[in-house]
């Protein structure tokens, strides 16, 4: 059975549509997605577009896991573009930060083109700023200025001094920040319903309520549910942090990450005018970030403190609400009207996994934290991997990631230990 959507702010106003069936009987298809989140409803929506025939299967309801559950934030921010560069020295060589940089924003401008094609109702917005909590914060976001503008963002983006930063966001604990009017925020799972209704209206097939329960490889792929059968050319399993399908070179890449995040009540006009006159998506600069942005109805949505021990938070509300009043001492006992968590797929390198557990059969995972942009990207590069174009592919599958042979939890007390130390780097920078 089917798990509904979690009691977030983003179920709670999401845009309504006719439920798609669950599978039964059997089909045939050129390829069987599975997953119902951004990456899997935007490779079978791109499939489509090239031609293929493609089915969908999503176990509970589409955008049910982290892409109906996050900051709603879409920001040219990798947090693996370190090692990114790094990486992709090994088979780009000197083109390798200029494939970084375009990746930051090349998400951004599938969504747009998606959200003005398909006309999307997803109260998609401009504007970001990540701001320093810290003077040490401060150099590394004049650095990040100064590179924008040397590639050519210079109208786009703006550095903003403590002097000024409170016209920006009425916050006392920030002391300026990097303003970016390309980066966006978003209804995040409105976005993915229209995609989905966007995919289904280029002939793919959605399927909820269609838990896989196994693959079977030889001699083409069957994927095999309760009361179906898919059998397809190829597979592309696009479940991230929800499912357990992988194996082979997929164990011990992946860990999930406990996300909490709460909405307020409405805030009245002034309110809201005073603290992001803006309405501006936020996040600061420290290792683990709080982020925080205004909704259409003016509530604050806000986020932090990213739990990698794998324990649930018991009340996310009284957990976040010191943040919350520290960053707006003038929110000081606001109502919180929805608190929910999510699990995001986190890869200790933090460049997404992508490959294959067999010939026929693909993978893409692991967003640590940065999906909604990222996700469209790679929904790009996989269904141009499927249509045999694999330049890109295997760029992201060429690249050497860190395995953990502890098993899952053993895995995530590591995570949350090397996330300890960051906090406690965080005191002294």
């Amino acid at each position: 059975m089917a798990e509904a959507h979690t009691t977030s702010y983003y179920a709670a106003t999401a845009n309504q549509y006719a439920p798609f069936p669950r599978l039964a009987g059997e089909i045939d298809a050129d390829v069987v997605v599975i997953g119902g989140g951004f990456t899997g409803v935007n490779s079978a929506l791109e499939l489509a577009d090239r031609g293929f025939r493609v089915v969908l299967l999503e176990a509970n309801r589409i955008g049910w896991g982290a892409t109906g559950r996050n900051g709603g934030q879409i920001t040219g921010s990798l947090s693996g573009d370190k090692a990114m560069a790094r990486e992709f020295r090994r088979s780009l060589g000197a083109e390798a930060e200029d494939f970084v940089w375009n990746l930051r924003w090349r998400g951004h401008e599938i969504i747009r083109k998606r959200v003005s094609r398909f006309g999307i109702d997803c109260d998609l917005k401009p504007g970001h700023i990540q701001t320093a909590c810290a003077p040490a914060h401060l150099p590394e976001l004049r650095d990040m200025h100064l590179e924008a503008v040397r590639r050519g963002m210079g109208d786009e983006v703006e550095f903003v001094e403590q002097d000024r930063i409170g016209e920006i966001v009425a916050s006392p604990i920030y002391l300026g920040g990097l303003l970016n009017r390309r980066n966006m925020h978003v209804h995040s799972l409105n976005l993915c319903l229209g995609e989905a209704q966007a995919a289904a209206g280029l002939g793919v097939r959605l399927f909820e309520d269609s838990r896989v329960l196994r693959i079977e490889e030889v001699p083409r792929p069957v994927v095999i549910t309760a009361q179906g059968r898919v059998t397809a050319d190829k597979v592309l399993l696009a479940g991230n942090a929800y499912h357990r399908l992988g194996k082979g070179q997929m164990r011990g890449a992946l860990f999930p990450a406990a996300l909490g995040i709460v909405a307020t009540e409405p805030l009245s006009e002034d309110v809201a005018r005073q603290i992001n006159p803006q309405d501006l998506a936020v996040y600061d600069n420290r290792f683990v970030l709080d982020y925080h942005r205004l909704t259409a109805d003016r509530r604050l949505i806000f986020g932090g403190g990213t739990n990698y021990s794998g324990r649930p938070s018991r009340d996310i509300a009284a957990e976040l609400r010191p943040s919350i009043e520290r960053t707006f001492p003038q929110l000081r006992g606001i109502g919180i009207e929805f608190g929910w968590s999510g699990l995001a797929g986190i890869i200790v390198n933090r460049i997404p996994h992508l490959g294959r557990v067999g010939p026929n059969i693909f993978y893409a995972e692991g967003y640590s934290g940065h999906g909604i942009a990222t996700t469209h990207i790679v929904a790009e590069i996989m269904a141009e991997a499927i249509s045999g174009t694999m330049r890109e592919f295997d760029v992201f599958a060429g690249v050497r990631h860190m395995r953990l042979p502890l098993g899952t939890w053993a895995g995530q007390q590591a995570i949350a230990l090397g996330m300890f130390y960051y906090r406690l780097k965080e005191r002294f920078r």
